[in-house]
């Protein structure tokens, strides 16, 4: 067999090609079912453990993964054998003007950037500005003024925008680069720090902290890792580096009595950090990323705790880390115990092949048992949402039947019978109450008309959880981060509704959506609202982004007891049928 030489492309990033590719069909209207092709087949390689470079290294067939089939499989191989694909680059000579580079603008989608083109012409982003400048985006459907004016902001300053990458993005980076360097000689601790620690949504870079017994060797190291493409700067106990997809990354080798000070310091945020130097100077301390001194005296720091501690609070989790409370609450001993990812008990949101996901019933319930969970509801799009192949009540009604006869032959899972349905511009459902009755669980979801001026987006999700078989509103904003902003309503109502009405709101946890957000997480629980933390799994490997919905929820102060699906599914269904 021949030898193949890898290029080192990791899943992520052919990932990404494959979503590029999918923007380039959909702005030249190709068939529906061709670009959801390739956006499934991004999600497959997401969600994959195994890097697809060492799959076709081994000789497996990458055809059999789920979603994609021998033509894809044979651009995967293109891109570890090339680094490109020639699909790509066709498309994107096809493509009239700099169309393209529209794309990058934040508030872009594909679908607007067609709309740019049929409507006014634009292909160059010299015209966006001067239309954008003219007041003509706002006028066009599904525009409107805020997205106008968020088109000017990022043509403003498009490369802060494009600086900052989706944390799972980051994270395939981070885990890889951690890896790496455990392998370097005399390395004792590793740890990546920063806002990627804190679980943002968005990282804008990474800050590595390591302890080893010969720094030198440990820089040395980091820099001749293959993904760099650039070293900045280099000395004996720091090293900045550029990576091939333009992350930079910052390692700072430090002594072990200072690898907690290292950590508080370099976690943040910039806020917390001058709350806590502050309270350090009131009881007469000094606080830097070396420790905690009296005078020259250092009496902490080789631990977070130790640095906490010294001025008289309890350790503080790095997700609540942004001064919104953190130390009042630390001050009264009344920090939330936050929820952990052990403690979800089901997932709430999931799609099979029979709408837009990539697996079988089967084989999503195989999978969901093997992520730890004990019940997982079954929410396929409805009909409305065509390009999903969502269902009508007779397909929903064949895959009732289908759920009954799985759940007599599974073991140690459940699967719950629900739908995702659309809310209509009106409020309205789109399936019947003969049809939502029969199930589990609704889910609403807007899907269209997200940019409806505030009021009105705010009356029509009032009258959807007016009906009496609405369960959970999902992905209650429909942003997609970088690309769709949040839909605008009065959320501080739409809790209240929630409150009022014993349904619940869904955190989904796909990385480019992370809705609800931080804070509203944390108004939700104010008020005694749960939160359903959910995958919207579309494949196998989507439930792993139920790390990055916990992730979040911490972020919003959640425990345990606010989280819908940490019950047991007997606690579980008095809550569901009390919307029912």
């Amino acid at each position: 067999m021949q030898r193949l030489q890898r290029v080192h492309a990791r899943n992520d990033e052919i990932a990404a090609m494959f979503d590029h590719i999918g923007d380039l069909l959909e702005i030249e209207a190709a068939n529906p079912f061709r670009v959801r092709a390739y956006r499934n087949a991004a999600r497959t390689l997401r969600g994959l453990k195994e890097q697809v470079a060492d799959m076709l290294a081994q000789g497996a067939d990458l055809s059999e993964l789920p979603g994609i089939g021998k033509d894809l499989a044979g651009k995967i191989r293109e891109v570890t054998e090339k680094g490109r694909i020639a699909l790509q680059r066709e498309l994107e000579r096809q493509m009239p003007g700099s169309v393209t580079e529209l794309l990058r603008v934040p508030g872009l989608g594909p679908k607007r950037v067609r709309m740019l083109h049929d409507k006014l012409g634009i292909v160059r982003l010299d015209q966006l500005k001067k239309a954008a400048e003219a007041g003509k985006l706002a006028a066009l459907p599904g525009f409107g003024r805020a997205i106008e004016q968020r088109v000017l902001g990022g043509l403003a300053a498009p490369m802060a925008a494009a600086t900052r990458m989706l944390l799972a993005v980051a994270k395939a980076e981070a885990d890889a680069l951690v890896a790496y360097l455990r392998q370097a000689p005399g390395i004792d601790q590793v740890i990546v720090a920063g806002s990627y620690r804190r679980a943002r949504e968005t990282v804008g870079d990474l800050d590595i902290l390591a302890t080893a017994k010969a720094s030198a060797k440990v820089i040395a190291h980091f820099a001749t890792y293959d993904r760099v493409r650039d070293v900045l700067a280099s000395g004996p106990t720091r090293a900045t580096v550029t990576l091939r997809n333009n992350l930079q990354v910052d390692l700072r080798v430090v002594a072990k009595e200072s690898y907690g000070a290292a950590l508080v310091y370099f976690t943040g945020s910039k806020a917390h950090n001058i709350r806590l130097r502050r309270m350090g100077q009131d009881a007469g301390l000094k606080i830097n990323e070396y420790g905690v001194y009296r005078g020259r005296q250092r009496i902490a720091g080789a631990t977070e705790a130790s640095v906490y501690r010294s001025i008289g609070l309890p350790y503080i989790a790095p997700e609540l880390r942004e001064e919104r409370g953190e130390i009042e609450a630390a001050k009264a001993h009344a920090l939330p115990k936050l929820v952990e990812p052990g403690d979800l008990r089901g997932d709430l949101h999931c799609h099979t092949n029979a709408s837009d996901g990539n697996a079988s019933l089967a084989d999503m319930a195989s999978a969901a048992r093997a992520a730890g969970l004990e019940y997982l509801a079954i929410t396929e799009h409805s009909r409305h949402l065509a390009m999903t192949h969502g269902l009508d009540p007779r397909r929903l009604a064949k895959q009732l039947d289908e759920i009954d006869r799985l759940n007599g032959t599974l073991k140690d899972i459940v699967l719950l019978k629900g739908v995702e349905v659309d809310i209509l511009e009106d409020g309205s459902l789109d399936l019947p109450d003969s049809v939502l009755g029969k199930l589990d669980l609704v889910i609403g979801a807007l899907h269209s008309h997200l940019t409806l001026p505030a009021e009105k987006q705010t009356a029509r999700i009032l009258r959807a959880m007016d009906h009496r078989h609405f369960t959970i509103l999902a992905h209650p904003s429909g942003r997609l981060l970088g690309s769709r902003e949040a839909s605008a309503f009065d959320v501080a109502r739409i809790i209240r509704a929630a409150k009022e009405r014993g349904c619940f709101l869904e955190l989904n946890a796909q990385p480019e959506r992370l809705d609800l957000t931080d804070v509203h997480c944390q108004a939700a629980r104010a008020e005694g609202v749960l939160i359903s933390i959910a995958s919207d799994a579309h494949s196998i490997g989507d439930f792993a982004n139920l790390g990055f919905g916990v992730g979040q929820a911490r972020r919003g102060w959640l425990e345990k007891a606010d989280v819908l699906n940490t019950r047991t599914l007997a606690k579980l269904k008095p809550l569901l049928a009390r919307t029912m």
